[in-house]
């Protein structure tokens, strides 16, 4: 059975990716009939009704989905298709409360024309009562118009769809985790719907473990734990989990009511974490540093030469005072990237997903390409442009060790350069050839 998801018209680029991997999260056959980035209908063929009310009951970027009982170039083609494709269907809801609605995508009626139209539909024959609220049926006539159709003098849509309505999705979740009623943030918080999103794609999930490595204060975490995923994460930067006062890392959580699913935050690099080497993660998720303010740290001597042995004062060995501050040594860009995959392919399970955010340049000669490990396989590549850069969420599957292909020796990727420009070529890009556009 043919069924329409109504898609938000906003990250275009990730629509599809959520909806992909609700349906393997979910275990749901999923065939793509028809879609474009400039719509925000898509035609999918499904199993069930109910597969597709599961699909897409805790998509975000999904307003509905409705059973298609005809589509068509014009009213007079919609009303011969809904005719040719779902006259068998009519006798079902023939008794049922019923009401219609319209949603006009790119355009707009007036309530005159709208009882116009709604009253062409005669034909279905049905026989129950209107109900403006509250109804058993609710069938919707889809509407997509060109692009600034009134300012052009067209006055009629360019496709026009029956459905009917089978369910909501979860978007209006958005607004409880609104960072502008979370009680702690930071500077570099992701927007609740983006790291939503990211949860999604990631297949954050009920009895699955999930881990931020640049946690920060804890917007991804937050995000996976709402869909039932035990939360763990670290930052280098204690200060960003302590909080301040009674706003933490924790305090978000207790916020929400998802302290159970809070696993527990530390200090640490990526490169120099206490996490024993083992396939223990179902997903990984996160946002690093782009390195822009300020480049790129790890802990570290800046001198490889000098000695690892613990430094004394007055008898005590000063790493354990409470305002020990370690030392910290210039990390490149290209190297993290490098180390989130390595990491990755140590730490998830078979089929776990890594998500992570990654700038890059709009201009193809600057754009900076997407990492690839043997042992991860990536499911899709979302883009949120911005002016002259954009940011990218990659997502990646662990491969079976069965599947991994045989290859030679993965080289690490050298860290070529001194300061933080020829270590990070964004932020090199970024301050050359992007700072007019943030003037």
């Amino acid at each position: 059975m043919e069924y329409m998801i109504r898609f938000t018209q906003v990250h275009e680029t990730f629509r599809l990716p959520e909806i992909q991997a609700l349906a393997v999260l979910e275990g749901i056959e999923l065939e793509v009939l028809s879609y474009s980035p400039s719509s925000p209908f898509c035609i999918v063929k499904l199993p069930s009704e109910e597969a597709a009310i599961r699909l897409v009951k805790r998509s975000i970027l999904t307003k509905a989905v409705y059973e298609v009982w005809g589509s068509g170039s014009s009213y007079e083609d919609l009303h011969d298709n809904v005719r040719g494709i779902s006259q068998h269907l009519w006798p079902k809801y023939k008794e049922c409360s019923f009401k219609f609605s319209m949603d006009s995508f790119q355009g707009s009626r007036s309530t005159t024309e709208q009882r116009k139209i709604i009253e062409g539909f005669r034909f279905l024959g049905f026989e129950g009562p209107i109900k403006m609220k509250g109804a058993e049926q609710d069938f919707c006539i889809l509407e997509e118009w060109q692009f600034d159709a009134a300012a052009l003098g067209v006055y009629q849509p360019q496709a026009v769809h029956l459905g009917r309505f089978l369910s909501g999705s979860e978007r209006e979740i958005i607004g409880k985790y609104d960072l502008k009623k979370r009680k702690y943030i930071c500077t570099t918080s992701m927007d609740a719907e983006l790291a939503l999103i990211t949860a999604n794609i990631t297949l954050a999930a009920s009895g699955k473990l999930f881990y931020d490595p640049f946690v920060g204060s804890g917007s991804f975490p937050v995000a996976c734990a709402h869909f039932g995923a035990l939360a763990f994460g670290s930052d280098i930067d204690g200060r960003s989990i302590r909080g301040k006062g009674k706003a933490s890392l924790l305090s978000n959580f207790v916020q929400y009511g998802l302290t159970n699913q809070f696993g527990d935050s530390f200090i640490a690099d990526l490169t120099n974490t206490p996490l024993r080497t083992t396939r223990l993660f179902d997903g990984i998720v996160c946002d690093p540093p782009y390195g822009v303010r300020e480049g790129l740290k790890v802990l570290g001597s800046r001198d490889p030469t000098k000695s690892k042995e613990p430094v004394y004062r007055d008898g005590k060995a000063h790493h354990t005072e409470p305002g020990y501050i370690p030392p910290k040594r210039p990390y490149s860009f290209l190297a993290m990237l490098d180390d989130i995959l390595e990491f990755a392919s140590v730490s998830l399970v078979d089929e776990g997903r890594l998500s992570f955010w990654m700038p890059t340049s709009n201009d193809q000669d600057q754009e900076i390409k997407i990492p690839e490990h043997p042992c991860l396989q990536i499911t899709s590549v979302c883009t949120q442009p911005f002016n002259r850069w954009s940011r990218r969420l990659i997502t990646y599957r662990r491969i079976p060790d069965s599947e991994v292909v045989a290859s030679t020796t993965r080289e690490r990727v050298k860290e070529d350069g001194v300061n933080a420009d020829d270590l990070n070529p964004f932020r090199k890009g970024y301050f050359q050839g992007f700072k007019a556009a943030f003037r």
